[in-house]
């Protein structure tokens, strides 16, 4: 196994290429192979929705990365968006690779490391929501009202150089202080339930400083992200627990420009810490 591991964690916004304002599968493909990361976190994922072409779009990106297991975890079924046309649907304990039935949308993990196990933990959406800034026509900006929907956190225990690695994705309500919640409840059930070192990778929706002090855990990327056109905020982090100690270093982080999305994607490249000499 190779002793240096590439992470990385991208919002999809279903595939939808920011210069035609459509999902495009050929631009979303690219964007798989551009990263071409170890371990592959997505937020925003389709499979079998309309909208985006019938297109599994987790399992393209197992295809395109040659990866050795995937696994999405869908938190509504039907079409999200500015009308409710979606219900929510039960986060399993154990995510197994069930055939869908009928459109979904949530979140995925995609490694090309063994994984010895999955789990996952459903969150409640806001009560409430707010307007948002979305991709319009042709990719112009547009405010809408937006409810808020059920959120998930994925995670994925590798088989690594270094031993088991857990690394765990959620995309967090878009709600001030409610995603806050969601963050702790994501750390409190990844320390209670995951073994360590421990990564997590998604659209926090919480500049990365403040999700770094609201969970307790070591900020591993400073990139911003959002908006992916010119990123000014780190909506999309990276954050550790325990990663030194699990016998891995930040090598190096850097943010993607993606042809698909309105954020940019962010990596993290962890190399393995060599023992201390005793010569």
């Amino acid at each position: 196994m190779s002793d240096r591991l590439r992470l990385t964690t991208a919002n999809l916004l279903h595939g939808v290429a920011p210069r035609s304002g459509a999902p495009d599968a050929d631009a979303l493909r690219a964007a798989y192979g551009l990263v071409d990361a170890d371990v592959l976190a997505l937020q925003e994922v389709d499979r079998h929705q309309p909208r985006s072409g019938g297109v599994d779009q987790a399992g393209l990106a197992a295809d395109v990365l040659g990866a050795a297991d995937v696994r999405f975890v869908a938190t509504v079924r039907g079409t999200p968006g500015r009308r409710k046309d979606w219900s929510p649907l039960p986060v399993p304990a154990v995510p197994l690779p069930v055939a869908p039935v009928g459109p979904e949308y949530g979140v995925a993990l995609v490694s090309r490391l063994p994984v010895l196990r999955w789990a996952s933990i459903g969150l409640p959406g806001a009560p409430l929501g707010l307007p948002l800034v979305v991709p319009g026509p042709k990719g112009r900006p547009v405010v809408v009202p937006v409810a808020d929907e059920p959120r998930a956190a994925l995670a994925a225990v590798v088989e690594t150089a270094a031993g088991p690695l857990s690394v765990i994705t959620a995309h967090l309500s878009f709600v001030p202080g409610w995603n806050a919640w969601q963050l702790r409840r994501v750390v409190a059930w990844a320390r209670a339930e995951l073994p360590g070192p421990r990564v997590l990778l998604g659209d926090l929706n919480l500049p990365t400083s403040l999700a770094a002090a609201a969970s307790g855990w070591q900020r591993l990327t400073r990139e911003a992200s959002w908006p992916a056109a010119a990123p000014r905020v780190s909506l999309d982090g990276v954050l550790g627990d325990r990663v030194g100690a699990g016998g891995w270093r930040v090598a190096s982080s850097c943010s993607h420009a993606l042809p698909v999305g309105d954020h940019a994607a962010l990596s993290v490249e962890l190399v393995r810490a060599l023992p201390p000499s005793h010569g």
